[in-house]
């Protein structure tokens, strides 16, 4: 799950604004999908090719997000970079920060087949350079890479639609972007752990670039065709807004420097720590809301709620893996399906939200899937313990998808609500911003302190018993690390409850 995530149907269309705003209204009435009403559906000859291509390439990305869970404790045990396991996945939200902001101005000036094309070559770059790393930094850097072009790469899809396909289609494919995360987070587990087991981790990296290609081949010339240049190429050229792109490069420049200081756990990372957040704050309070912080009624609870929920969440998920393999000694594959349930729960809390007759109760609604949220994050690590069976992580996380689902779509749809036409595009950026951000800061937070408690130490042991994962789970066990990073995250999502309650005004 990114900061950008295609599962969050319901604000794609104002993401796209919320760098791109001439998408939405003016001069982007003259774009290719004003032109004519269309024939048929997404699937019918005039937009045949481009929806194959562009469901496709979201479908890779979604297949790289949910395998790369699945290979990262193997990826790092052998990488000797278990100490820096949180920093692998955080450095993918903090450029991809970056990125988003980059892409929309990029496209608004000169259309989105440009960032596409540099997003997608980005994020194969990345994915090679995390592949062949003989070194876990080698391997954090690729996946910096790869969130720059995975940023670039979904902001430019989503304006590609917008251009693209007229409003009356835009519903359909953007259901089809949301559906694309169904399947890779049922099959993706399974896939990821037989490679990493057959073939190795290494090749659930290198051999997604391959598969790209034909999706790019059908995509490219539909969009160079329907959605290439400016939105008005009569109006004068748009200049890229260097102020926003300054504080989107603060807040990526000062979280990398907050998560290494974070892994590094000396009194000579204050310094860097210091300098993050002379970075980080000022660059935070220019792009979100006022009152985010003290979760003030109406919008302001509404987008430091979606960073409470998603952060909460995904920095928690990411240990889980890891927890199986090392701690009750799961197959990379057992340990990555113990996620695969979620991905059909999410989809179905998302759906339960959407129905009009929950409206008056979305707030409740809401509070209640941070719930069930907290309730699976403190639920996870009872694993720890000998005696529970390891399903229960799979019934918990299934539980907590369901409240995920229902508050990461309900913050979209209330954002959207409480947001006057020309806000909505400034707004649905801090909506993104406060989710990969708290993604950023919270895996920070998770993995010093696993880092702390003596959770990198297992890097060592498991390669002195590398013969199996039970040997490794025996040799090393440290479930006071793990604990360390799932209760504090299930007491942020507890936070999320109250803030709940405080979305709507009175």
């Amino acid at each position: 799950m990114t900061p950008l995530d295609p599962r969050d149907a319901d604000v794609a269309p104002a993401d796209s604004s919320a760098v791109c705003p001439s998408f939405t209204k003016g001069p982007a009435a003259k774009g290719p999908a004003a032109k004519g009403p269309g024939q048929g559906g997404v699937l019918g000859p005039e937009h045949r090719a481009l929806s194959i291509g562009i469901v496709s390439v979201v479908l890779l990305i979604a297949f790289e997000a949910t395998a790369v869970g699945t290979a990262m404790p193997v990826a790092a045990r052998e990488l000797h970079g278990i100490p820096l396991y949180a920093f692998a996945f955080s450095s993918y939200f903090t450029t991809s920060l970056f990125a988003m902001v980059l892409s929309g101005q990029w496209a608004d000036r000169s259309g989105p087949l440009a960032p596409l094309a540099a997003g997608i070559s980005a994020f194969g770059a990345g994915l090679l350079l995390s592949g062949t790393a003989g070194t876990m930094w080698l391997f954090i850097i690729g996946r910096a890479v790869q969130g720059l072009g995975g940023g670039l790469v979904i902001v430019a899809l989503y304006v590609v639609v917008s251009r693209a396909y007229p409003e009356r289609l835009r519903p359909a494919i953007m259901a089809a972007f949301a559906a694309s995360w169904v399947i890779p987070s049922v099959v993706g587990p399974l896939a990821a752990g037989t490679v990493t087991e057959q073939l190795g981790w290494r090749w659930v990296f290198i051999g997604i670039p391959a598969l790209i290609v034909l999706p790019l081949a059908l995509a490219l010339p539909a969009i160079r065709r329907m959605a290439s240049g400016p939105a008005d190429p009569s109006a004068p050229v748009v200049a890229m807004d260097r102020r926003r792109i300054l504080l989107a490069l603060g807040i990526s420049l000062g979280a990398g420097l907050l998560q290494y200081a974070g892994q590094d756990l000396r009194m000579l990372s204050l310094l860097p720590a210091v300098a993050g957040a002379a970075l980080l704050v000022p660059a935070v309070l220019g792009l979100l809301p006022g009152g985010t912080w003290r979760a003030a009624r109406g919008l302001p609870a509404v987008v430091l709620l979606r960073g409470l929920s998603a952060g909460s969440f995904i920095a928690a998920e990411s240990f889980v893996p890891l927890m199986l393999v090392t701690e009750r000694g799961l197959s990379p594959t057992l340990a990555g399906l113990s996620l695969a349930a979620g991905g059909a729960t999410w989809a179905f809390g998302s759906y339960v939200q959407s129905r009009p007759r929950m409206e008056p109760y979305r707030e409740r609604l809401m509070a209640g899937g941070m719930v069930l949220t907290a309730a699976a994050i403190a639920t996870a690590p009872s694993v720890l313990i000998e005696s529970v069976p390891v399903w229960i992580v799979g019934v918990a996380w299934g539980v907590g998808c369901l409240g995920m689902g229902a508050v990461i779509s309900s913050t979209s749809v209330l954002l959207l609500k409480l947001s006057a036409p020309e806000e909505a595009g400034a707004n649905s950026a801090a909506l993104q911003i406060s989710d990969g951000l708290s993604n950023v800061l919270l895996l920070t937070a998770g993995g010093a302190a696993f880092a702390a408690l003596g959770g990198g130490t297992l890097g060592a042991a498991a390669s002195a018993a590398h013969t199996s994962y039970e040997a490794t789970a025996t040799t090393a066990s440290h479930p006071a690390a793990f604990a360390a990073v799932f209760l504090p995250m299930a007491a942020v999502a507890l936070a999320g409850v109250w803030v709940a309650t405080r979305v709507r005004t009175r």
